[in-house]
């Protein structure tokens, strides 16, 4: 008899087949006694230098397949294998406690793990994921235990496993692997945000798939609805069969929608635009008809490196994309680290919640050398494209003044040395802070636009953790208050004549965009793989009715009842 699981829709399609349970090495670590420190010493280097080779080859891989910013995920591992606090604690640890190298290892890195784990916030757990990735590698190889690796698979399989690490997804073979459920993982881990660049049908965070299915038992995965069906039965195989033909009709379908604009079934347009971490993700942007870049996370171009990126290191990636954009609008968000999103080359205070620390346009006005060194180079790439500036995590209106009076010294500084600075930059901000949402109506007089970070201003509004199990309950991007906040930014943004994007997951979201739509959202942006179905989904809909089913949505008292009227529209 069969049996369906819920999980969380990682990535949208159906797979069908056998599964291939993807175990991790049993690594049986006894914490032995040595006498020769140095022999241990030895082999842990050994270890170190056979894992860097195994990564390096890796990121290569990714970096052909994946496009380069998945590939930076395994230049952050080659980092931990050379970081000298992890290394010289594991040196320290053998050369003092006379134990062997793979148990030093294990102590040393469950102490970072779960240092990380229980930090508040989405970044550094996933720097736990990376570190356990890393420290499971190296382990291993001390060990002399044989890696189940993916990329060994040579039968058409779904991938059953506790959790997938970024060197296991950047390993599957699409060929033969269709599809992969994992017990846990959100739609924010690596493992999630690299199937859908994969376009691999995903379940995450079912809690209990591992325990239930054994090995070859045939599944159906549903990426659309995050379910898993157990031991179909042959009408449930014929039936997804068809759902997963009809998906692929669909997905034909969106391809006609590429080069057109997003225009609603009553003819009003609103833009689909797509957030980039890289110039090199621009391909899959024009590929899948985006109309801008709504949010173009400049952070990358600082992690994965052992010092700050230069002027015209950023002024030639900047270039790179508002001259591939072809005049289309690119909303470039300044520096979003510190805090949560650690460098190793800048010494940050260590903080009990860094998430809501020292972080964002709060490092940058008080690391004026870091901020203007950026905004000089965004200026200069100004005249190649149609550049829009966001700053993050405002949260008062002098900081959004301040930040806006070093752009504007740094801009005469440029004009006055006789560098061509574009005079078409509007400049904006981020709505991810409640106290923001609620004071639209004044930032709405001085700022160029909004782009609503959602992700941020639901779990701040919620006071919830999104990536903590135990409150993920309250991640309710249709809750009221959450659309209550949004209708208020919209409407105040609108009576200034300024326009309103998104950039958080729910610009692309299914259920969200007819309700984003009827509270007259003007920009939706999202991965790039989203654009199309949402094109497709927009051109079905009418704004104009929409609009008058908002006051009865924002008076709802639950989630539920709001999803009911959706889905009743």
């Amino acid at each position: 008899m069969s049996e369906k699981i819920k999980g969380i829709a990682a990535s949208s399609g159906i797979a069908i087949g056998k599964a291939f349970i993807l175990k991790d090495p049993e690594l049986k670590i006894e914490c032995k006694k040595v006498t020769d420190p140095a022999q241990e010493l030895d082999r842990f280097h050994s270890a170190i230098a056979q894992s860097k080779e195994e990564l390096e080859a890796i990121k290569v891989k990714a970096d052909a397949e994946l496009g380069k910013d998945k590939a930076e995920i395994f230049a952050a591992h080659l980092l931990v294998l050379s970081d000298p606090e992890l290394i010289g604690a594991v040196t320290q640890k053998i050369e003092s406690e006379f134990i062997c190298a793979e148990a030093a290892m294990d102590a040393v890195s469950s102490m970072y793990i779960s240092m990380f784990e229980n930090m508040d916030n989405d970044y550094m757990k996933e720097r736990a994921a990376d570190i356990r990735d890393v420290s499971k590698r190296v382990i291993s190889h001390l060990l002399g235990v044989q890696f189940t690796s993916p990329a060994s698979i040579t039968e058409e399989v779904v991938i059953v496993a506790h959790d997938l690490t970024p060197s296991d997804t950047a390993q599957l073979n699409k060929k033969f692997v269709k599809g992969f459920v994992t017990d846990i993982g959100g739609r924010t881990s690596h493992s999630a945000i690299m199937s859908r660049s994969m376009e691999i049908p995903a379940v995450v965070g079912t809690k209990t798939v591992t325990e239930k299915v054994g090995q070859d038992v045939q599944v159906i995965i549903d990426g659309l609805a995050g379910e898993i069906i157990l031991n179909p039965s042959d009408a449930e195989i014929q039936a997804y069969q068809q759902k997963q033909a009809e998906y692929e009709e669909k997905k034909e379908e969106w391809k006609k929608l590429v080069h057109q604009k997003t225009v609603t079934k009553d003819n009003q347009h609103v833009e689909l635009a797509a957030n980039i971490g890289n110039p090199d993700d621009l391909d899959g942007v024009l590929n899948n008809g985006g109309e801008g870049i709504g949010l173009y996370r400049t952070e990358f171009l600082y992690m994965g490196r052992d010092n700050f990126p230069t002027e015209d290191e950023q002024f030639e990636a900047y270039k790179k994309v508002l001259e591939k954009m072809e005049g289309k609008p690119v909303v470039i968000r300044t520096l979003d680290i510190g805090g949560d999103k650690e460098l190793p080359y800048l010494d940050l205070p260590k903080e009990l919640n860094p998430f809501l620390g020292f972080r964002a346009i709060r490092l940058c006005l008080e690391r004026q050398d870091i901020f203007r060194t950026q905004l000089r180079a965004l200026l200069r790439a100004s005249v190649y494209g149609n550049l829009k500036i966001m700053f993050p995590m405002i949260a008062t209106l002098d900081e959004f003044r301040q930040a806006k009076a070093i752009l504007n010294e740094e801009r005469e500084q440029l004009v006055q040395q006789g560098i061509e600075v574009s005079e078409q930059i509007e400049v904006g901000m981020m709505v991810e802070i409640p106290s923001t949402a609620v004071m639209a109506d004044r930032f709405a007089k001085e700022v160029d636009f909004f782009s609503i970070g959602t992700n941020d201003l639901i779990q701040y509004t919620m006071a919830a953790d999104r990536m903590n199990q135990h409150v993920s309950y309250l991640y309710q991007p249709y809750n009221p208050a959450i659309l209550r906040l949004i209708h208020m930014v919209i409407q105040a943004a609108h009576k200034e004549g300024k326009w309103v994007g998104m950039c958080g997951e729910m610009a692309g979201d299914e259920i969200a965009i007819p309700i984003l739509l009827g509270l007259g959202l003007d920009e939706f942006s999202m991965s790039a793989t989203s654009i199309l179905p949402a094109r497709s989904q927009i051109s079905k809909l009418s704004k104009e009715e929409l609009a008058g089913h908002i006051d009865t949505i924002l008076a709802m008292d639950t989630v539920d009842e709001v999803i009911a009227i959706v889905k009743a529209l």
